[in-house]
């Protein structure tokens, strides 16, 4: 690169830089806006090089004139570190706009994302208990709607003949022993005894109640047993086929109701103090006409380590049978947060380490204050220090200001705690101080030095450093 593009390049730069330094500066390149009288000067800066400071005015080693960094002239501080002035005009160009911290209830929706579970307790499992055969099936499959009682299939087994004789005897027995009058007053109990046992017997073997009272009534043995849906539901596995055999505890069928279906949904541990057992929440989907209510479970969620969160239970009634195991639903919490001091979230910029906002004084200044945030819900962040209600908070154009703060402050953190050294009058970080001991006490009161130079002289003498008390 030959001479003259350096210098081609510099002279751009330099006009860059003095644009922005005018765009946004205190007072924008005037006397700050309302402050009357002339405001103290802190040090001056390179406008090129921030870090570069200087107790007189003068040239940078760019070549440009130095600029001040004023004090605040308002309560008597020496400190306007984070202070701003942008004119309205300027603040419009911007676009900066403010917001109000208010000190209120915040309505919110907790939005998860839920899933379509069976209920546990309208889930049931047809299973065999002797050896069979299929002779007869329907044509109920997968899917299909059945009706409670309604006859699914008939399987022959070889355990279930001897039990219908006995039971057709016993019938017989006591039938007999009444019609003659033979049966003593005390004799009822036996027979009946004799009855329930063989019942018994019969549905052990896999009959239904239903062909049992059908073979009360013709007292003749049934040659296939027949298998009955115990609910009104949908067929969710089928396992048999024509003419197929099967083993005892083999499930012929899976039979689920699903008129009352449970969501499955995933939420923070945060969350959980939304969801206690009996909250309401609304559910939607697509395929359904309107959002169904659902009540959380008094169910205790649990916890998957892996992902962090809890899997908490809702119960909703499913008219139409619309909502279909595994299928994916959004479940609304309304909530209610508060009463607590929020401000609109993109007021506040967030490092990760700490949160700050910009306050709006009136007449242009801009004060770039550090805060404390607890719960963020929707667009609002709660502050649980640094701020008051009613404060003024910059929420758009923020992060201009945020560097144009930390320009002016010489690319120190606008919301570090900073002090004078009571020796060479340097600018001093609190936490840069205390990280390399050079701190002293005198008076109560914490003072902090650049140098441990400037420690030195001060403990010599204190009081002779000491600032005047009023």
């Amino acid at each position: 690169m030959n001479t003259r593009t350096i210098l081609i390049a510099g002279v751009a730069l330099a006009i860059v830089a003095f644009a922005a330094g005018y765009f946004i500066s205190p007072g924008g390149g005037q006397t700050g806006g309302g402050g009357g009288g002339e405001r103290e000067v802190l040090y001056y800066v390179d406008p090129m090089n921030p870090s570069f400071r200087s107790p007189e005015p003068g040239t940078a080693p760019c070549g440009m004139a130095l600029e001040p960094v004023y004090a605040n002239g308002q309560g008597g501080s020496s400190d306007q570190r984070g202070v701003i002035n942008v004119r309205a005009d300027r603040q419009q160009l911007i676009g900066v706009t403010t917001g109000t911290a208010v000190n209120d209830k915040v309505p919110h929706e907790l939005r998860l994302l839920g899933t379509v579970e069976v209920d546990e307790t309208r889930l049931y499992d047809i299973s065999s208990i002797t050896d069979g055969w299929i002779r007869e099936i329907t044509d109920a499959t997968t899917g299909s709607f059945v009706r409670k009682s309604e006859v699914l299939a008939r399987y022959y087994s070889r355990d279930a003949y001897n039990p219908q004789q006995s039971f057709i005897y016993a019938l017989n027995n006591m039938d007999r022993n009444v019609r003659t009058g033979q049966r003593a007053p005390d004799q009822g109990t036996p027979f009946e005894k004799n009855i329930l046992n063989t019942t018994q017997a019969l549905l052990n073997v896999g009959m239904t109640q239903e062909q049992i009272d059908n073979i009360k009534r013709t007292r003749k043995e049934e040659l296939l047993v027949e298998v009955r849906s115990p609910a009104d539901g949908f067929i969710l596995e089928r396992n048999v086929f024509l003419g197929g055999a099967f083993k005892p505890t083999m499930t012929l069928y899976t039979v689920a109701d699903l008129s009352v279906v449970w969501i499955l949904a995933d939420a923070f541990e945060t969350d959980e103090q939304f969801l206690k057992p009996g909250a309401k929440a609304m559910i939607s989907h697509p395929a359904l006409d309107h959002d169904l209510k659902a009540v959380v479970s008094d169910v205790l969620p649990e916890f998957n380590s892996a992902t962090r969160t809890l899997k908490v239970r809702l119960e909703v009634r499913n008219p139409g049978f619309q909502l279909r195991p595994g299928m994916f639903v959004d479940v609304v919490r309304p909530v209610e947060l508060g009463p607590a001091l929020t401000v609109p979230r993109s007021a506040v910029l967030d490092s990760g380490s700490r949160q700050m906002v910009f306050i709006d004084q009136g007449e242009g200044n801009l004060e770039a204050r550090k805060v404390t945030t607890g719960w963020r819900y929707g667009d609002r962040v709660e502050i649980l220090n640094g701020l008051k209600e009613g404060d003024e908070v910059v929420t758009s154009g923020n992060f201009l200001l945020d560097s144009e703060s930390r320009m002016r402050s010489a690319g120190a953190d606008p919301v570090t705690e900073v002090s004078i050294d009571p020796i060479c009058s340097m600018e001093v970080e609190h936490a840069r101080a205390k990280a390399s001991g050079l701190t002293s006490k005198h008076n109560g009161e914490t003072i902090y030095f650049c140098n441990p130079n400037c420690k030195k002289n001060f403990d010599a003498d204190p009081e002779a450093h000491a600032a005047p008390t009023t």
